[in-house]
């Protein structure tokens, strides 16, 4: 396999600076922006993946640090379900998928990275979007980076209100 250079990944990598919690649920003095929140509501949260699989790679959240659906109150799953659709029809707006990858992972067996914290991806595609390179190469190219990204969603996400369907 030949490298693919990414220095910025070291700050991670060797940082002391990991967050202790789940990366799902509010701190105290949170600062939203530097963790890519781009909705926070009084049940469920919107966030970008530090580590996409493709531009616009969303993860959606109860507030409620729970690992189940059947753990979620019906208002709970309700208030997920539509900040799923709105993401979705979001991303449609603002970065203009052929489709997208939607997807629940319970457990670790099944891929869950924070299984303790149950989770949404959105992952947005393109037709080509995976090409040769991660069959080949076994790497993942990502052509914007993430701040940007995050900077172009932001303000669709902040027009977002609970309960908005």
């Amino acid at each position: 396999m030949k490298p693919l250079w990414a220095p910025w990944r070291m700050d991670y990598i060797l940082g002391e600076d990991k967050p202790s919690g789940c990366i799902f649920c509010p701190w105290e003095g949170e600062d939203l922006r530097a963790r890519l929140i781009l909705f926070s509501g009084r049940l469920s949260r919107i966030m970008m993946n530090k580590f996409p699989y493709a531009n616009g790679h969303l993860l959606v959240s109860p507030l409620r640090h729970i690992p189940e659906l059947d753990g979620l109150s019906h208002e709970e799953l309700l208030d997920l379900m539509l900040k799923v659709r709105q993401s979705l029809k979001i991303l449609r707006h603002v970065m203009n998928p052929d489709g997208f990858n939607v997807g629940l992972n319970l457990g670790a067996v099944a891929g869950a990275g924070v299984e303790a914290h149950l989770h949404f991806h959105i992952v947005p595609r393109w037709l080509g979007d995976t090409n040769f390179i991660p069959v080949f190469a076994d790497v993942r190219v990502i052509p914007e980076h993430f701040q940007a990204t995050y900077e172009k969603l932001y303000p669709h996400f902040q027009a977002l209100a609970d309960g908005e369907q």
